[in-house]
C-alpha cells in the first residue's frame, strides 16, 4: 500500500461512509477515567500506527473502518465496551472488510467501564485511540488518552454539560503542551464543498451575514424497550439517544453538526440563547423533547435560530438556511450539494454558485486529515473548537429546558452535573442516574421549572 500522505485539498472517495455503519452496527456504547507521558515525536510515513477503538457501536465501527483506509501502514488491535455483542459484532464487521489489519485476539478485548484504560494502555505512545461511546464517557476516556500520550480522533458530541466541557478543554490543552494530535467527529468541517462555498460567504459572495437558521426536521428517534432482564443502566446506555445525562438531548446530539456550520459561517459563537421545546405527541418511556427551538444571539446583535423536531408526518428538512445583506445560502450537514443565491428567493434563476467539483467522503477525509498530522508532524488539535461547538449546543438546552435566557459565561461556569456518580462505576448493575417511575416513565425537563444550568 501507498504511504503517500493525502493532499488536504482534495477528498477520498474510496472510505467508507460512516452512516452505513450506523445502519449496519447499532447504537454507541459506553465506558470510564484517568496516568502521564512527554512530548511525542511524529510516527513518520511508513511508520506502523496502531489503533484502539472505545465504543463498538454504529459510530465506532465507522470510525475504525476509516483509519484503517487512511494512507500508510495501520493496525486495529484492541477494543473496549461495555457490552460483548457490540464488540463482537464490531470485530466481525471489521474483519470482513481489513482482515489483514485487524489484530485484536481476546486478550485485548476489553469489556467494562474500565475497559477504555486496558484498550489505551494495550497501544504505544504515538499510536491512536478512536473514542466513540455515548457523549457523556467523553471527557473522562479523552483526559486519560492524552495523559498516556495518545492521539485521538473523538467523535461527537464531546460532553454533555459545562463541567464536560471544561475537562475536554483542559485536555486539549495538555495536548498541546505533548505535541498529540486529535480530531473532533464534526466532519462538515472537512467537507470540501462546504469549505468553498463557506470561503465565498466570508469573502462577501452573499453581503454581511445577518441571520443563519440551523434545522434538523425529520421522523421519531427510535427507541429500544427494555429487555428481560436487562439492568437498569444496559437499557439506558442501550438507548444512549433517548437520555439526556448519555446524549445531552436531541439538541446537542442531532443538531450539533448544523449550529456548528452556522457558527463556522458567522465566524463567531454566540453571546446568549434562548429557546422553548416540549414533547407534545412521543409516547416513548424516555426523557426527549420531540421539539426544540433555540435563538441564539452574537455579540453584534445578529441571530442564530436552531430548529428540531422529530415526529411523524410532518414537514422535513435537514440542513443550514443563511441570510445576507444581498443574498442567501443553502449548505451544511443534510445538503450534499450547497449553493449560493442572489437575494433570498432560492429559485434556479437567482443560482450563483454550486459545487462542481469531485465528490467528497468528509468521514474519510477527517481521518486521512488526523493520520497525515501524524505522520508528518503537523499541528491539529480541533479540541478547543468541537468544545464550543458543544457548550453552543448545551447551552441551547439549557434554554430551551428552563425557559430562561442563558449566556455563554453562564453556560461555560455551571456547576450541573448531569451524571455525578459516572467514575465511580464498575458494573452494569450500578444504579443509573436517572430511575423510572411506578409508571416507568422517567423524569422530562420542565420549563420555568428545571434547573437546567
Amino acid at each position: 500500500m501507498s504511504t503517500r500522505a493525502p493532499n488536504i485539498t482534495q477528498c477520498h472517495t474510496s472510505g467508507p461512509d460512516r452512516r452505513t455503519f450506523l445502519k449496519t452496527s447499532a447504537l454507541a456504547s459506553a465506558l470510564l477515567t484517568t496516568g502521564s507521558l512527554a512530548r511525542m515525536v511524529h510516527a513518520g510515513e511508513s511508520h506502523l500506527i496502531q489503533v484502539a477503538l472505545v465504543g463498538c457501536g454504529g459510530r465506532g465501527t465507522g470510525a475504525a473502518a476509516n483509519a484503517l483506509s487512511t494512507p500508510g501502514p495501520v493496525k486495529l488491535i484492541a477494543m473496549a465496551d461495555v457490552f460483548e455483542d457490540r464488540l463482537k459484532a464490531s470485530l466481525n464487521n471489521l474483519k470482513q472488510s481489513f482482515a489483514d489489519k485487524v489484530d485484536v485476539p481476546p486478550e485485548r478485548q476489553f469489556l467494562g467501564f474500565d475497559a477504555y484504560k486496558k484498550a489505551i494502555d494495550a497501544l504505544n505512545p504515538g499510536d491512536v485511540v478512536l473514542l466513540a461511546t455515548p457523549p457523556a464517557f467523553r471527557p473522562i476516556h479523552l483526559e486519560y488518552a492524552v495523559q498516556q500520550g495518545r492521539h485521538v480522533f473523538m467523535e461527537k458530541s464531546f460532553a454533555v454539560d459545562a463541567p464536560g466541557i471544561r475537562r475536554v478543554l483542559a485536555a486539549g490543552k495538555l495536548a498541546d503542551q505533548k505535541n498529540l494530535k486529535i480530531a473532533g467527529g464534526l466532519m462538515s468541517r472537512h467537507y470540501l464543498p462546504l469549505e468553498q462555498i463557506i470561503e465565498k460567504i466570508h469573502d462577501g459572495a452573499i453581503g454581511t451575514v445577518v441571520t443563519a437558521w440551523a434545522y434538523r426536521m425529520h421522523g421519531p428517534v427510535g427507541f429500544r424497550p427494555k429487555q428481560p432482564g436487562e439492568s437498569e443502566l444496559a437499557h439506558q446506555i442501550r438507548n444512549y439517544i433517548c437520555f439526556t445525562w448519555l446524549n445531552g438531548s436531541f439538541l446537542v446530539d442531532w443538531l450539533i453538526h448544523n449550529i456548528d456550520v452556522c457558527c463556522w459561517v458567522k465566524g463567531d459563537w454566540p453571546v446568549s440563547c434562548q429557546g422553548q421545546g416540549g414533547r407534545q405527541v412521543r409516547t416513548e418511556p424516555d426523557q426527549l423533547f420531540d421539539h426544540y427551538a433555540a435563538e441564539y444571539t452574537f455579540k453584534d446583535g445578529t441571530r442564530m435560530f436552531a430548529q428540531g423536531r422529530h415526529m411523524a408526518n410532518c414537514w422535513g428538512f435537514f440542513g443550514d438556511v443563511i441570510h445576507g445583506a444581498s443574498g442567501s445560502a443553502v449548505l451544511g450537514e443534510g445538503i450534499p450539494d450547497p449553493r449560493l443565491y442572489k437575494g433570498h428567493l432560492r429559485t434556479a434563476d437567482n443560482e450563483i454558485w454550486k459545487y462542481e467539483g469531485p465528490p467528497c467522503n468528509h468521514y474519510q477525509r477527517e481521518l486521512d486529515l488526523l493520520f497525515d498530522a501524524i505522520r508528518n508532524d503537523k499541528p491539529y488539535n480541533e479540541t478547543e473548537r468541537c468544545a464550543k461547538s458543544c457548550l453552543t449546543a448545551i447551552m441551547g438546552r439549557m434554554a430551551v429546558e428552563s425557559g430562561q435566557e442563558v449566556t455563554w459565561e453562564q453556560a461555560l461556569n455551571s456547576n450541573l452535573v448531569l451524571a455525578p456518580d459516572l467514575e465511580k462505576w464498575t458494573s452494569l448493575d450500578d444504579p443509573a442516574p436517572v430511575q423510572p417511575d411506578e409508571n416507568g416513565r422517567y423524569p422530562v425537563a420542565m420549563p420555568g421549572f428545571t434547573k437546567a444550568f
